[in-house]
């Protein structure tokens, strides 16, 4: 830069007007002490600067929000399957839910997970999403509050162990409906949403193939249908019930979809 001060430079600056005015502004005084013969450099340009992003708000805390069956109209229903039992079960559900298209929630048990790793794999690896039951599948509602917390936060941890995500639902262990004191702790372990369901299959009590699909029928649109992993019927009556969604223009897709 130049700088240089004679009568001339001066009264050529002068004949700039506004102009010399706002170059003033943007460059700052010495460059406007510049001839007029010689443009100023451009601006200099401060590297822009990556800002790390915000962390996530750490949850507030409060309670979650119970979500029972889906409001969009969409003729879509969530078929959520209680995680647990026998893997070679688990593998013959996911089988027949690829040969029909269908997407479902498991909410696993979290010593289950912990025994049989494998299983998160296969169920994210099958388009499936998984959620949290509990870790050990107590008569949760019996429960004071820290230790109905503990069995929320153990199972949330190992699913985020296993996955990097702590789940998107959980549910309560043994009961259609969360309590005050389950959504309470459930959000204070970081959920904002309990799934809990409008229909349930009643496959844990083992009726049989036949009796399971009849209590599936009830489903409409934007049903949460209960089903459980572990028991033989279930995987008889798994085809079936796929069939009959679909005959009725129903689509078995994940919770998350259900809800969106």
């Amino acid at each position: 830069m130049s700088g240089a001060r004679d009568p001339l430079a001066r009264r050529r600056f002068l004949g700039l007007g506004l102009g010399a005015v706002a170059l003033a502004a943007c460059s700052g005084p010495e460059v406007a002490r510049q001839p007029v013969a010689t443009p100023p450099p451009p601006p200099l340009q401060t590297p822009a600067v990556t800002q790390p992003s915000t962390p996530p708000a750490t949850p507030a805390g409060g309670p979650a929000n119970e979500i029972v069956r889906g409001s969009s109209g969409r003729p879509e229903v969530a078929l959520t399957f209680h995680g647990a039992g026998d893997i070679g079960i688990t593998r013959q559900v996911l089988a027949a839910l690829a040969q029909h298209g269908a997407h479902v929630t498991v909410l696993a048990v979290g010593t289950w997970l912990a025994a049989t790793p494998d299983a998160a794999r296969m169920i994210r690896d099958g388009g499936h999403e998984l959620g949290n039951h509990t870790w050990s599948h107590p008569d949760l509602a019996k429960y004071q509050p820290e230790p109905m917390y503990v069995e929320i936060q153990r199972c949330r941890d190992k699913i985020a162990e296993l996955t990097g995500s702590p789940g998107a639902f959980f549910r309560q262990s043994q009961g259609q409906h969360a309590t005050k004191q389950e959504l309470a702790e459930a959000g204070r372990a970081g959920y904002a949403r309990v799934l809990s369901y409008d229909i349930d299959s009643l496959d844990w009590r083992d009726p049989g193939p036949a009796a399971i699909r009849h209590a599936v029928t009830a489903a409409t649109a934007g049903s949460v249908v209960s089903m459980h992993l572990g028991h033989p019927g279930t995987v008889t009556a798994l085809p079936g019930i796929l069939t009959d969604l679909a005959d009725r223009g129903l689509t078995a897709v994940t919770a998350t979809t259900l809800m969106s």
